[in-house]
């Protein structure tokens, strides 16, 4: 059921799944083919928000410090999991794995290295405050509109 604070939730965490993302994107070797890493991380940051952000609203603005944080951790791993996946499963189309286990092996792999890649103060303090304000944000919302 569409409530203002999911609508709220899933706007603002996308909107900063968008922005964290455009600020990843110079941090890639030049010349990285990164389809539709923007899009992906965004859409992501939209779920977010409306699974994890939005139905908290209403429980206090302490509450949405907590769940501010936790649907922007929630983002990053899935994010990261998702773009790993997605990485390895074009290398094992082009026969880069020997066995299934490597596979798997090779997306955690792929998130320590992404997760390193965007372990900047700009980017993690870009998520952390975002994160605290989109929930302070959808918080309001829910509690003047529901």
């Amino acid at each position: 059921m569409p409530t203002a604070a999911r609508l709220t939730g899933a706007f603002l965490f996308g909107v900063l799944a968008w922005y964290v993302s455009g600020l990843i994107v110079p941090r890639f070797p030049e010349g990285t083919d990164l389809g539709y890493f923007v899009v992906v991380n965004t859409v992501i940051g939209v779920l977010c928000g409306w699974r994890l952000a939005g139905p908290r609203a209403g429980t206090g603005y302490v509450d949405a410090i907590s769940y501010g944080v936790t649907t922007t951790v929630a983002l990053v791993v899935v994010a990261l999991f998702t773009n790993s996946l997605v990485i390895m499963i074009e290398n094992s189309l082009r026969k880069f794995y020997d066995t299934p286990v490597e596979a798997v092996v090779a997306i955690f792999e792929l998130m320590l290295e992404h997760g390193l890649l965007m372990a900047t103060p700009l980017i993690m303090g870009t998520l952390a405050i975002g994160g605290v304000l989109a929930g302070l944000a959808t918080e309001f919302i829910g509690r003047r509109y529901s």
